[in-house]
């Protein structure tokens, strides 16, 4: 986890009753699912997928006997292992599956501080799966890093609301960090969040993650800033940056050794944000010979826009199992890196 857990999201819940209950839709039977596994005071923090993998194998042929089993480390269990109740919320979720003579959960639940968000079931092979990972927690710390108390963002405009987007939401985990650390700022009352992603399971499981986290957020399908109008005072994204040879959304950042999207994003959100508004983009770039060719590629279209930018990397060597495939062959390492910019023009 990644600060002090502080105040029990559980506890919170109380304060916004009418997101635990309105509608019997998806997202709501999800929403009372997390609920329901947040009162048991569930934790959980998602390995890579080599690690999540090692576990498994360890573990051999056990079932699950846990929430942690079933929900964390997606092992199949016996209906006994979990309450009638709590089987009875899977099942109106959609998220219970038979496995022989068992029982398997569809989603993994995952914490980051006090919040529990919900994605795929390991292992993540469907185009559509919403992946969880240390991807997710590195960009969570970004976030909270680059902003500390927002004190550094233009304020909002009397009579318009501060507007914040995440491009490529996934799980949501990203937006409603990016609301916990502009919680208590001036701006926070009116925030208004959006989450964008080109799959519908991604925004079905980020709806019940940000209505579990008290976060009233609109939703936007399709492909990127196209789905949205308008200028945001803050844009976050962690998109897809790996070459996929399968090409699978969650995965696959296009072609350039998987930074083209990457590039399209900041690129488009540059043109988008407010004056004073910033972009958080967090991304993976494969390392030739020592050069950072996303660095390379974006530093053009930053000195072009009417903006301040710092760049750096965040962890200097993640997915090392990647370079095995071909694509990569001539690849030193792929990085985690951070780009913040900020256009001018916001008030001091």
């Amino acid at each position: 986890m990644l600060a002090d857990p502080g105040t029990r999201r559980e506890d919170a819940a109380a304060s916004c009753p009418d997101l635990r209950s309105a509608g019997t839709g998806q997202t709501a039977q999800l929403t009372r699912l997390l609920t329901a596994v947040a009162s048991t005071g569930y934790r959980f923090i998602t390995p890579t997928p080599l690690t999540h993998q090692r576990v498994l194998d360890r573990r051999g042929t056990a079932t699950g006997t846990t929430l942690r089993d079933i929900f964390g480390w997606s092992l199949p269990f016996k209906p006994a292992a979990v309450s009638p109740d709590l089987r009875v919320l899977m099942h109106d979720a959609g998220v219970l599956l038979p496995h022989g003579e068992l029982l398997r959960s569809t989603v993994r639940i995952s914490s980051i501080d006090n919040d529990l968000f919900l994605h795929t079931a390991f292992p993540t092979l469907k185009n559509d799966a919403v992946f969880f990972g240390p991807d997710t927690y590195r960009f969570a710390r970004f976030i909270q890093q680059a902003l500390p108390g927002c004190g550094q963002l233009a304020p909002s405009r009397i009579g318009r609301p501060f507007r914040v987007l995440d491009v490529s939401c996934g799980s949501g985990a990203g937006l409603v960090v990016a609301a916990r650390a502009m919680a208590g700022s001036d701006r926070s009352a009116s925030l208004e969040l959006t989450m964008n992603d080109i799959n519908p399971l991604a925004l079905e499981y980020a709806s019940a993650n940000a209505a579990h986290g008290c976060l009233p957020v609109r939703l936007a399908e399709g492909d990127a800033l196209s789905v949205v109008t308008g200028q945001f005072d803050l844009i976050i994204s962690n998109p897809p940056y790996l070459h996929d040879a399968a090409q699978r959304a969650y995965r696959h950042g296009g072609e350039r050794l998987g930074r083209a999207l990457s590039v399209r994003i900041a690129q488009e959100a540059l043109d988008r944000l407010a004056p004073g508004g910033q972009l958080l983009l967090y991304t993976g770039v494969a390392i030739v010979n020592g050069i950072d060719d996303f660095r390379a590629e974006m530093q053009p279209l930053l000195n072009e826009a009417d903006c301040t930018w710092s760049y750096s990397e965040i962890d200097p060597d993640v997915f090392g199992e990647e370079l095995e495939q071909p694509v990569y062959a001539q690849v030193d390492r792929i990085a985690a890196v951070g780009l913040i910019a900020t256009r001018r023009g916001g008030a001091t």
